[in-house]
């Protein structure tokens, strides 16, 4: 009774096979046909062919190695600074100390963020082998290769926010003192083209890869918070500098949330989504960066937290991203909400990360008051 279904699915698997094994022979017969040419050419002819395919399994291999191993990644990194045994608030003299002011955390961590996607690790998105995909397919639209890039541009985000309220607001009185130069150019560098490689077609010539500006921003950060210590540089820790920082932040949870929407409204493809692990891992970039950010955050504005109430408001903000860290998936999965088999690892992914945003708006409103 079940031989003809069992003989339809037999025949209908018997089919799919027999169509991907064109497939396959249809893409691998150039190469083949090109082998085969070159096995019959003299012994020049066949060593130029071996260079180039040496060339390109190096050229492969180095890219694997380059996005698959991340060095220097730790989901605990915001705890190792101990930024609650700090005293002394960024600007203000050291007691004992005559002429030493505390550091800002603020830009410290910015700095050791972008050395973390520069120097630790390499900036992925301006590599040549990213750029030029799978055989001119972009590897963002392909379910490989891309995870590490999407994260490293999440982690430059909150960098660039950052660094933009850095220079408006904490690093200068107000709007009337001058803006600190070394501020101005970290946020100059670090806002450089993310995808610039040594030369462009866009417009056509010469570039400075986007590797070197990034570590120029290092060097801004760390030059204006060894100023900041010496006294000899301003960092304004108001409450309503602070409440703009929040703001700041809170904009970029938004937007990201409705990426996410997007993306979940777009496709319910489940695990066979390409997209899906590029939009998780940019936003788990920035869950990463929020982090240590908000985690110095608490220290640079130390008083004004305590003085305000917001103790434990931002305890719980920090619990939140804490645990937002933890969701890490073996797939990415952009299953239907209401799906049984395939979870919808983004729907889960922006359920934390408005809960974050709502703890950064309770804060906000309390300073507001």
């Amino acid at each position: 009774m079940l031989d003809p279904i069992i003989g339809l699915f037999q025949w209908v698997f018997e089919r799919i096979g027999r169509a991907i094994g064109w497939v396959v022979a249809a893409m691998l017969w150039p190469f083949i046909t090109l082998a085969a040419w070159v096995r019959k050419r003299g012994i020049f002819i066949k060593a130029f062919f071996s260079a180039i395919v040496i060339a390109i399994v190096l050229s492969y291999g180095y890219l694997f190695y380059q996005t698959q191993f991340w060095r220097g990644f730790d989901r605990d990194y915001a705890s190792l600074y101990q930024f609650e045994t700090r005293k002394t608030r960024p600007g203000s003299p050291v007691e004992g100390k005559e002429g030493t002011c505390g550091p800002s955390a603020i830009v410290q961590i910015a700095g050791d963020l972008t050395d973390f996607n520069v120097n630790r690790n390499g900036w992925n998105p301006s590599s040549l082998f990213y750029k030029l995909g799978l055989a001119g397919l972009p590897w963002k639209n392909t379910p490989w290769f891309d995870n590490k890039a999407s994260f490293q541009l999440g982690v430059n985000e909150i960098v660039r926010r950052t660094a933009l309220e850095a220079v408006d607001r904490l690093g200068r009185v107000r709007g009337t003192s001058q803006i600190d130069q070394d501020l101005q150019n970290a946020r100059q560098n670090i806002y450089y083209n993310e995808d610039f490689w040594y030369f462009s077609f866009d417009p056509i010539g010469p570039k400075s890869p986007t590797p070197s500006s990034y570590r120029a921003a290092i060097s801004n950060f760390e030059k204006f918070n060894s100023r900041l210590e010496k006294c000899d540089a301003l960092f304004d820790p108001r409450a309503d500098n602070l409440l703009r920082f929040l703001d700041q932040m809170s904009n970029t949870m938004g937007s990201t949330s409705d990426i996410l929407g997007d993306r979940i409204r777009a496709s319910n493809a489940g695990w066979f989504d390409p997209r899906a692990d590029d939009r998780f891992w940019f936003t788990y970039g920035q869950v990463y960066a929020l982090n240590g950010v908000m985690a110095a955050a608490q220290s640079d504005f130390a008083d004004v937290i305590a003085e305000r109430g917001l103790t434990k408001t931002w305890a719980e903000m920090q619990s939140q991203l804490r645990s937002t860290l933890d969701i890490d998936p073996i797939i990415i999965s952009n299953g239907a909400e209401s799906g049984f088999i395939m979870p919808s690892h983004l729907a889960i992914m922006g359920f934390y990360l408005l809960r974050v945003r709502a703890n950064m708006t309770e804060m906000r409103d309390i300073l507001d008051r």
